[in-house]
């Protein structure tokens, strides 16, 4: 009785870790899991708008700083220079400006004054034509009266002599009157002058847009000789030191975002079809083994780099060889948006992880604990 109660109790032992060892199994299948995850974040690559010689460096290396923090000042006398040249050009041009506007108002009175000698000449033709006709009116008046012995010779030639004379005098004021229309046509083409050597008047004038854009961008480069922080972050690899070159748009050091930290898991493609965004993740970082993070599924990727077809020697296919019985699963990147970090855990940009997704809690408030993922696995 008692072998049959040994054997029975075995097999009751060997069938309880049979039916844990399927659960845990079951457990996996439903709730993928992986330990090639990697802390990823945010790396911003600070470089200098201005080049020149590094004059302070507050900052020292894993140091974090704020946003707006002096990160490094370029030496600025070289920029205060072409600033205060800037605004010596901007005076300048103002007073160019300010004398073109009088050379234009000249130009307009000239214009007006030569508009005048036009009229006054048109109307002294007018008057000796009114001159004329009568002049002639009366010198043929004359003409009639001298056969009637009604006139005298003497009369008439003064007639006559007062009739070609006005119109003399008409052929002169005509000279006259081409004479102001010319003038008229002088002014008015040095008005256009003036006016297009002046351009637009006031702040839309191109001579002080120009001036007053280059005091701005001399203003900028003085600005660009402080290099401030963008965030808050962490400063990584820095290797500047005082009295360093530096030229602009090229990066020297990196600034890691404090606040943009998450986690890249991989995958088998097996198992991302069970999963989608705001699914409960898990992740235990192996520097903290025993303190597991809480996140969320916040994407899934939509493709890998392709290995076989891709070009190569002679512009023909790679393809690498593989064994028809054996089908490699790829791995696809899964992005996890932490939610909670604990206090005391450093989140540190390329270190490795594991990281557990609960399928089918998108949406649910599924907070029960997770034990972290065993160290042997990690």
């Amino acid at each position: 009785m008692k072998k049959y109660l040994k054997y029975l109790l075995t097999g009751l032992v060997i069938a309880v870790a049979v039916i844990l060892v399927l659960f845990k199994y079951r457990d996996y299948v439903t709730n993928p899991w992986t330990r090639d995850g990697q802390v990823r974040a945010n790396v911003i690559q600070i470089a200098p708008r201005v080049s020149g010689p590094i004059v302070n460096l507050p900052i020292r290396d894993n140091q974090f700083v704020k946003a707006g923090d002096v990160l490094f000042a370029i030496d600025p006398r070289t920029f205060e220079a072409s600033y205060d040249q800037a605004r010596a050009q901007l005076d300048q041009t103002g007073d160019n400006v300010q004398a073109l506007e009088q050379q234009v108002e000249a130009a307009r009175a000239g214009v007006d004054v030569a508009k005048a000698s036009v009229d006054q000449a048109r109307a002294t033709i007018a008057q000796l034509e009114a001159t004329i006709a009568k002049n002639k009116a009366d010198y043929e008046r004359q003409q009639d009266l001298l056969p009637k012995k009604a006139t005298s010779r003497k009369a008439l030639e003064q007639a006559q002599a007062s009739y070609e004379v006005s119109i003399q005098q008409k052929v002169s004021a005509q000279a006259g009157f081409y004479q102001a229309q010319a003038a008229l046509a002088e002014s008015k083409a040095a008005l256009a002058e003036a006016e297009a050597q002046l351009g637009a008047l006031g702040d839309a004038n191109p001579k002080l847009r120009t001036a007053l854009a280059a005091l701005r961008q001399a203003e900028l480069n003085l600005e660009f000789t402080e290099v401030r922080a963008p965030v808050d972050g962490y400063i990584t690899n820095l290797n500047l030191r005082l009295g360093s070159q530096v030229v602009a748009n090229q990066p020297v050091l990196a600034l890691v975002d404090a606040k943009s930290f998450w986690v890249d898991g991989f995958f088998k493609e097996t198992a991302i079809g069970r999963m989608q965004g705001g699914d409960r993740a898990v992740v235990t970082l192996m520097a903290y083994p025993d303190t597991p993070l809480e996140g969320a599924v916040d994407s899934i990727g939509w493709g890998i780099a392709q290995q076989d077809g891709s070009t190569g020697f002679e512009l023909l296919p790679n393809v690498s060889p593989t064994f028809q019985w054996i089908r490699l699963a790829q791995r696809v990147p899964v992005r996890v948006h932490l939610t909670d970090v604990p206090e005391g855990i450093d989140l540190r940009v390329g270190t490795t992880c594991s990281v557990l997704v609960k399928t089918g809690t998108a949406g649910k408030d599924d907070r029960r604990p997770v034990p972290p993922a065993p160290k042997a696995f990690q």
